[in-house]
């Protein structure tokens, strides 16, 4: 039989669905959170496969006393003498002072023996008011170095809701006073 070539006549129907888009470029926040999606998935079985893989192992239950200590009782440890002028050794005091017993704000010493600097410098000068004195001019020009329109250590102090900027100034104080030999 003789070889015919045909024609095609046939119609091939038109796609009626439109072709995908190309995948849209994920954000960074969607890829973070399909990442976090996997990696939860991945450790929910690592857990499920450590409480199968280590069932089998006899455990005894932990007294947490034998784990959780107190610190000993050592008695009181006496501050070391940092500074050996006597400007700077009651303000580093003060300072041992404020971060041990606390600081306050408002007054001199509150209910719970916490102290505000004033305070404090003045509880270590020990009635030595030229001592007193002189540290309080130290810590003022502290202040002033760092603040401007600090009119006072009392005044300074009260300014702040937290003490953690008042007690570094008694403390930068006191290198300033080893600095200057008081």
């Amino acid at each position: 039989m003789p070889h015919t070539t045909r024609s095609p006549d046939i119609d091939h129907p038109t796609p009626t669905t439109p072709a995908a888009a190309p995948p849209a470029e994920l954000s960074l926040e969607d890829r973070l959170t399909l990442i976090d999606a996997a990696m939860t998935v991945r450790l929910d079985e690592a857990k499920v496969a450590y409480e199968v893989n280590t069932a089998h192992i006899p455990t005894e239950p932990v007294d947490l006393a034998d784990v959780i200590t107190g610190p000993l009782d050592t008695g009181t440890v006496p501050l070391p003498d940092l500074y050996p002028t006597p400007v700077a050794a009651l303000l580093h005091r003060a300072h041992h002072r404020l971060v041990t017993g606390g600081w306050c704000r408002g007054s001199l010493v509150d209910a719970e023996g916490a102290r505000c600097m004033f305070g404090a410098i003045r509880a270590e000068a020990r009635g030595d008011a030229g001592l007193e004195s002189s540290a309080v001019s130290v810590v003022m020009d502290a202040i002033r170095r760092k603040f401007d329109g600090a009119d006072s250590v009392p005044g300074f102090n009260d300014a702040f809701a937290s003490g953690r900027t008042p007690i570094r100034m008694v403390d930068q104080a006191a290198g300033l006073a080893d600095a200057r030999g008081l």
